[in-house]
């Protein structure tokens, strides 16, 4: 089962706003911290600045009463409550909660000293300086102490986390919104493209000329050569199928008129003559059909089974199923080639029928004063070189674009017009080459097909590569 591809659409979305999210998840994890650090050294401030106005309010009313700022202060101070706990000088309780929280480990004697600990089963962040004041005329050491709940740090620190964390969602979303809308726009143009495509039919397979983005222009490049292609095809399967009709039209035409006299024939006494051309005519036809059929499928399917043949041996047995049509119209008939084989990588149906094609086009267009046909098959570098040459009266080097031509003729009613053509097809399939040789009379035609080496392609690995 074919997995469906995802929409281009989708993907340049992912890929855009996949990692603005990883980046905006980084940013606000470590945002988060830094909030959190920044968020404990201002509390820790805080539990300083509650100390110190302590301290002075202790120092200026010798511990009797805190002033209501400094009562304000404890009780606004961000991150909680503050608890308090002061002792005056040689240790006497002055003021604050009367049992501050300890250190539950051996800390670092520092001033201000701040510890983490527990008062009443709740984690507590704790702060004590001292300083020395003079209470009741004793001077000495006051301690004074400070702390607040960690949650209700804690919990101060998550509800700006939560507000920041809102802020960067709905960027995100609005973010989001912007890069879909963003991507969108981005493509309208290959939807033009679409709607352009889709609006081509085989009656319509003219270029696209719609302006497009620079990143698919070779793809309606490429669009436009296949379209091109596709044209051009089917005009030449057009043509060609107007030019079967025409050229069929004739023979069945003589076929049907032979068929029609020869009732009138036999009581004439011509019968058995018109039933001999009738015969002729039928065989006619039925080469002229079998040779579209054939030229049909090397255009469109090419090689049907190829496999390691000898070229040599082909041409004998061609050339002996060609002989005795040959010594019929009293033509001295040769064959040349060497001893071995001369090994070819291709279809020998295909290769016996264009050597065949090759011996009916002498015989066809060699004239009266041809005395001799010649088949000779060597080898040549690397190639297998096939020759068939006649002493008639020879193809003019300015006609020969028309000999092959389909249905091209050089004589009116001489021939089919196909025999060239399909050897020319056959000689391309087998990635060979064909040439009409400058001779001093008659006519040559060679063909030379790679050797066999062993490395071609097989054509089941041919037909099942796979295609995109």
């Amino acid at each position: 089962m074919t997995q469906r591809a995802r929409s281009l659409r989708l993907r340049l979305f992912l890929l855009i706003l996949t990692p603005l999210l990883l980046v905006s998840v980084v940013l606000g994890a470590w945002r988060f911290v830094a909030a959190q650090r920044t968020s404990e050294e201002l509390f820790d401030r805080g539990l300083l600045s509650a100390a110190l106005a302590i301290s002075r309010d202790v120092g200026i009313s010798e511990g009797d009463a805190l002033s209501p700022r400094t009562r304000q202060l404890i009780s606004d101070a961000g991150g909680g409550e503050v608890f308090y706990h002061v002792t005056g000088p040689g240790g006497i309780y002055v003021t604050g909660y009367a049992y501050p929280p300890r250190p539950s480990a051996q800390v670092t004697p520092q001033d201000p000293l701040y510890f983490v600990a527990t008062y009443r089963g709740d984690e507590v962040r704790v702060m004590r300086m001292s300083e020395t004041t003079t209470i009741d005329n004793l001077t000495g050491m006051t301690v004074v102490t400070v702390w607040q709940r960690v949650s209700d740090r804690n919990a101060f620190a998550a509800q700006l986390a939560r507000r920041t964390l809102i802020v960067m969602a709905a960027l995100m979303a609005t973010l989001a919104v912007v890069v879909w809308f963003g991507v969108l726009r981005g493509l309208r143009p290959l939807r033009g493209l679409q709607d352009a495509i889709a609006r081509r039919s085989p009656d319509d397979l003219s270029r696209i000329q719609r302006p497009v983005p620079t990143e698919v222009s070779g793809i309606v490049s490429t669009l436009n050569r296949l379209f091109g292609q596709m044209e051009n095809s089917i005009q030449a399967h057009q043509a060609f199928i107007s030019d079967a009709a025409h050229q069929l039209r004739n023979p069945a035409a003589a076929v049907l008129a032979l068929a029609e006299t020869l009732p009138l024939a036999r009581k004439a006494g011509t019968g058995a003559e018109r039933e001999e051309d009738l015969i002729d005519a039928a065989r006619q036809l039925s080469r002229l059909t079998d040779q579209l059929l054939s030229l049909e499928r090397l255009h469109y399917n090419g090689l049907q089974n190829p496999r390691r043949v000898d070229l040599a041996e082909i041409a004998k047995q061609a050339s002996r199923a060609a002989a005795p049509q040959v010594l019929l119209q009293d033509l001295q008939f040769e064959f040349d080639a060497p001893e071995g084989e001369l090994p070819v990588f291709g279809d020998e149906v295909l290769l016996r029928e264009a050597l065949t094609n090759l011996i009916d086009n002498a015989l066809c267009h060699g004239g009266p004063d041809m005395t001799t046909i010649w088949v000779r098959v060597a080898q040549v570098a690397d190639q297998a070189e096939l020759s068939v040459s006649d002493d008639g009266r020879g193809l003019p080097q300015d006609k020969i674009d028309v000999a092959f031509r389909r249905f091209g003729q050089l004589e009116t009613g001489a021939g089919s017009g196909l025999g060239l053509t399909i050897v020319d097809e056959v000689v391309k399939n087998h990635a060979g080459e064909i040439a009409v040789v400058p001779v001093t009379k008659g006519t040559t035609i060679r063909i030379r097909i790679p050797l066999f080496d062993g490395t071609a392609d097989t054509p089941d690995a041919a037909s099942t590569t796979p295609r995109d």
